[in-house]
């Protein structure tokens, strides 16, 4: 006998403990480190939903802009080159759309 007395209550309360904190430990890591970038990625589809929202309507009423100065012009007044007013509306449209595309620039989530 050594002398030393061993209590085996203690040590299931301490293992317990121990199990407690590392779950709760494990669990807040998780939390955070899932929690907070999923919060970011919102903000950050949001803010792009209500950007391409607003620049699809200025490009309607740029699109409808642009076609009736044509048509009002001398290019809508023949019947058989009415087309042309369209075709030139819709080239612009095309050329808008790849200057946008040209400013997409790939972002990161932590910035918002």
């Amino acid at each position: 006998m050594t002398g030393f007395k061993i209590d085996s209550s203690k040590s299931e309360d301490s293992e317990s403990k121990s199990f407690a904190d590392a779950y709760e430990m494990v669990f807040d890591y998780a939390k955070r480190e899932t929690l907070k970038p999923i919060r970011g990625a919102g903000r950050w589809i949001a803010y792009g939903l209500l950007a391409a929202l607003c620049l699809s309507a200025a490009l309607v009423f740029g699109a409808l802009g642009v076609l009736r100065l044509l048509q009002t012009s001398d290019l809508g007044g023949s019947s058989s080159w009415s087309w042309l007013s369209y075709l030139l509306a819709l080239v612009v449209c095309v050329a808008l759309f790849f200057v946008a595309k040209s400013r997409i620039r790939k972002g990161t989530l932590n910035k918002l």
